[in-house]
């Protein structure tokens, strides 16, 4: 397929293709009418052979090159797989559709030092596992770095010590770069409550702005209800982006966390009922 495509790549091969899927020609006439020399006609013919797509039919002193059908075909399911699949995740798209107009009416909005500061943001999931499941997903530092992340992003560092003063750090990489966030826990009331701060910082190590967290966790018949407040302050002219995507960036860690839990459990139940057994 890679060839296929590479051999199509060129416009003057792609004109020869379409030529040729309306009858066979010869090397002279194909260069007639595509007005390339014919050597160089030759030389892309060559390419289109050695990725299957043409044929040549030796006639005498003449060489009449054919289209082969099944390559163009190939590529055209491969070409309908990708419209269906991008069609099937579009939502990304979207995301990222929002997250740019956030930003620029964040920017806009961003005129001066603390400009955003004490705005606040709610949200709320009922997950499928208990509390106590739950609860471990914020605090054992490897199962909140299997959540705490856009997919795109590694975390190298990630932890919650459940105990006031204890750390609060998230760090995270991709090809562009490193960012860091730093606070500490305030109350840690397992498997109910849990209240942090993290400030993220920007490449010199000074803060951007602060996150003010409550967690709260509450039993209910089908599982856990969490509810996050999170309220901002310390804000810089140069956090725009980074408050733009705090409402999109929690909603999607968020659906990590439910798939994370959601899973766990599923296996747990799993391995009681084998134990069981």
């Amino acid at each position: 397929m890679e060839r296929i495509a590479s051999a199509l790549g060129d416009g003057a091969r792609w004109r020869i293709v379409e030529l040729l899927v309306e009858r066979p020609r010869s090397v002279g006439e194909l260069a007639e009418l595509t007005g390339l020399r014919q050597p160089q006609t030759t030389k892309h013919l060559q390419t289109l052979a050695r990725a299957g797509l043409v044929t040549v039919f030796p006639l005498g002193q003449r060489r009449v090159y054919a289209v082969e059908t099944a390559p163009l075909a190939a590529l055209a399911d491969r070409l309908r797989e990708l419209v269906e699949t991008a069609g099937t995740h579009a939502g990304e798209r979207d995301v990222i559709a929002r997250y740019r107009a956030a930003i620029e009416a964040e920017a806009a909005a961003a005129d001066r030092e603390r400009w955003a500061d004490g705005r606040t943001f709610a949200f709320e999931r009922l997950l499928p596992a208990s509390r106590d499941l739950v609860w471990r997903y914020w605090t054992d530092a490897h199962l909140l770095a299997s959540w705490w992340a856009p997919p795109s992003l590694t975390v190298t560092e990630c932890v919650l010590e459940a105990r006031p003063g204890g750390r609060a750090v998230l760090e995270y990489r991709d090809a562009e770069g490193r960012y860091r966030s730093e606070g500490r826990v305030h109350v840690a009331a397992g498997p109910e409550h849990l209240v942090f701060d993290l400030s993220v910082l920007d490449a010199a190590g000074a803060v951007s702005f602060t996150g003010h967290y409550d967690l709260g966790l509450t039993d209910v018949p089908d599982g856990t209800r969490l509810r996050l407040g999170l309220r901002i302050t310390d804000t810089t002219v140069e956090a725009a982006p980074y408050i733009a995507g705090i409402g999109t960036g929690w909603e999607r860690v968020l659906d990590n966390l439910a798939d994370a839990v959601g899973t766990a459990r599923t296996t747990e139940g799993t391995t009681q009922t084998r134990t069981k057994g």
